[in-house]
């Protein structure tokens, strides 16, 4: 099939979602940085009220598509279309509908939580009656009520963030884009503002759209695209995922990972990856797997585990590689 057939199919497959009430429809989206291609035929829909994740590793393409969906760049192929509007010739009213919480703070330390607000709305012609009574509702949400005087930089890395979240909500969004919210928060935190986002979608109905490479993230949207060097290698809910994986997940740490595995597919007939120096082996009762690869090699085992299978196992699964790799300078090629 023709590249402009493929376009075609994968534009009428997004008209489709749109009038299925979908608020984001991507066909076929591309993109180049000079001679290296950050992302490759991307096609995806999101329902309106989905909390719906990208991720991956950096590097993978998510800050790309993430500029892309949020207007930072023009789209160079492929369609879009976000809310009903095509984002190659509507971006200003796009960019009206849109809430978004950059990867890196855009709040103001030096101004108060209730100033920050403030200078938001009037970015968006808000002001007077209005403008005081959604920035109150905004503090109220999102618990910030005796913070509003407080200066930003004073707030710890959780709180400015819930800060980040009420100035992106600030104008009423259809949609929410977030970049990484989570980076540089606790465990804690990040559960917190996960909790935050789930009941936004509950109360609002507002469609939350967010990148991610945490993968208790991840779990927590009711669907989840995973990205790998620019292409997309899955899209389901996480638990579908993750049954798509063959039963347990049998780790394997050895002197020698390739000899042992050219040993153990002899003896059980069952092959395996070596990831990043691990024999990797997908097998129905894992427990009992693990005994008798202890009983025929025990002497060249240092340690052998096996569990029910996570997202890092599927991201292994599909791709044949770790999710975390040596990916320094990769947020900057993305």
């Amino acid at each position: 099939m023709s590249g402009s057939a493929i376009l075609g199919s994968a534009v009428a497959a997004a008209a489709e979602a749109t009038a299925a009430g979908f608020a984001v429809e991507c066909a076929a989206l591309g993109f180049r940085y000079e001679e290296r291609e950050a992302l490759r035929d991307i096609t995806f829909s999101i329902g309106r009220g989905e909390i719906f994740g990208f991720l991956g590793p950096n590097g993978g393409g998510k800050t790309t598509l993430f500029k892309i969906l949020s207007t930072l760049v023009p789209m160079q192929s492929g369609m879009a279309r976000m809310l009903g509007r095509d984002l190659r010739g509507d971006t200003i009213a796009v960019r009206r509908a849109l809430g978004v919480v950059f990867q890196r703070p855009s709040l103001d330390g030096k101004l108060t939580v209730a100033e920050n607000l403030r200078h938001h709305g009037h970015l968006y012609g808000i002001t007077g009656r209005r403008l005081k009574d959604r920035a109150a509702a905004m503090l109220n949400r999102l618990a910030l009520e005796d913070r509003a005087d407080d200066v930003v930089e004073t707030l710890s890395g959780g709180m400015q963030r819930r800060v980040e979240l009420a100035k992106a909500l600030l104008h009423e969004p259809q949609l929410l884009l977030l970049d990484e919210p989570s980076t540089g928060l606790d465990p804690a935190a990040r559960r917190e503002f996960s909790n935050y986002l789930a009941h936004l979608r509950e109360s609002e109905g507002v469609t939350i759209v967010l990148t991610t490479h945490y993968m208790e993230e991840a779990e927590r949207c009711d669907r989840i695209a995973i990205l790998h060097e620019g292409a997309m290698a899955a899209i389901d809910r996480p638990m579908a995922l993750k049954a798509e994986v063959g039963g347990d997940v049998v780790a394997i740490q050895c002197a020698a990972p390739e000899m042992l595995e050219r040993k153990i597919q002899q003896r059980f007939k069952v092959k395996g990856q070596i990831v990043g120096g691990v024999i990797r082996i997908e097998r129905p009762r894992g427990h009992e797997f693990v005994r008798d690869v202890v009983d025929a090699f025990g002497n060249e085992l240092e340690s052998v585990s096996f569990g029910k299978p996570t997202l890092e196992d599927v991201f292994v699964h599909l791709t044949g590689h770790q999710f975390f790799t040596d990916a320094k300078g990769a947020a900057e090629r993305e």
